[in-house]
């Protein structure tokens, strides 16, 4: 006989109500030297994860990725993209909730942004831009972590 008393375990769900790009930046101000450079320029990517509640259960996710390209000390371009997305959240806890927000909602929108660089700088004149794949739930587990690191600090203050 089967046990019926125990309830199936709600799954959290996630609805993309929209996704598109909030804002986007090109500059080339080197152009047209930059565009005949022969050195490998460097390129520094930025990352950030804004979420902004825009209902009970609806959230506004942005990536927000800064790209700069520099030889010489001095920028070839900068690509500055803001891609965002509308998300219906049904979660069990905030914890859950805040996993959902920072890393699954911006793991939907990274190849879309990811493909956004990649045609920016391309039609900039430079070779298209393919940035890595990012592990979001490595960067969350990591500002987790920062986040503790303060607190086991101020507890070992107070036990000694």
């Amino acid at each position: 006989m089967e046990n019926n008393s125990e309830q199936p375990q709600k799954k959290s769900s996630v609805v993309v109500n929209a996704q598109y790009i909030k804002d986007l930046s090109f500059e080339n101000p080197k152009s047209p030297m930059s565009l005949m450079l022969e050195e490998q320029p460097q390129m520094n990517v930025s990352l950030d994860i804004l979420v902004t509640p825009l209902e009970p259960m609806v959230f506004e996710v942005v990536l927000s990725i800064e790209v700069r390209s520099s030889a010489k000390g001095e920028d070839l371009f900068i690509i500055d993209l803001h891609y965002g997305g509308v998300f219906t959240l049904e979660a069990e806890n905030d914890a859950e909730k805040e996993l959902t927000l920072l890393v699954y909602c911006p793991s939907i929108l990274f190849p879309y942004a990811r493909r956004i660089i990649s045609d920016v700088s391309r039609d900039g004149g430079f070779p298209p831009l393919m940035i890595s794949p990012i592990d979001f739930m490595g960067l969350y587990s990591q500002k987790k972590a920062n986040e503790a690191a303060p607190n086991k600090e101020e507890e070992s203050k107070v036990i000694n």
